[in-house]
């Protein structure tokens, strides 16, 4: 359940992504306020998914533990890069730029990234 609750969030690291660019290109102070609300829902579905994360983990097998170790440590990182991101947004919207744009895709590649490792597990339990 935990990798779908990761890539639930990916929509919404992928809005903040989009709506970063479209500040960057019109510079409609508006498109900051958007990106900060969806880092924020983001952000919410990756604590989520790091907690249940956590009892999986602790609950596994010593062989599977390697692989949720490596995937705890990919939703820590987004995690913690989705908070300075929303830090970032919560800035002026010039102040914003281009950090917020950066942080936007180093938490989208780095969200992406767990919840294919997520899901990879996923499929490797079931057939096995």
């Amino acid at each position: 359940m935990h990798a779908a609750l990761v890539c639930a969030a990916l929509p919404l690291f992928l809005g903040a992504l989009l709506c970063d660019w479209a500040y960057a290109r019109s510079h409609q102070v508006q498109w900051t306020n958007f990106a900060s609300w969806l880092v924020a829902g983001g952000l919410i579905l990756v604590c989520l998914a790091l907690l249940w994360g956590a009892v999986d983990v602790l609950r596994s097998s010593a062989t599977r533990n390697r692989r949720g170790l490596i995937y705890l440590l990919l939703l820590l990182a987004s995690f913690a890069g989705g908070v300075v991101n929303a830090l970032v947004h919560a800035r002026d919207g010039w102040a914003a730029m281009p950090t917020g744009l950066v942080l936007s895709a180093l938490v989208l590649v780095l969200a992406a990234t767990a919840g294919l490792l997520g899901l990879a597990d996923l499929c490797r339990r079931t057939t096995t």
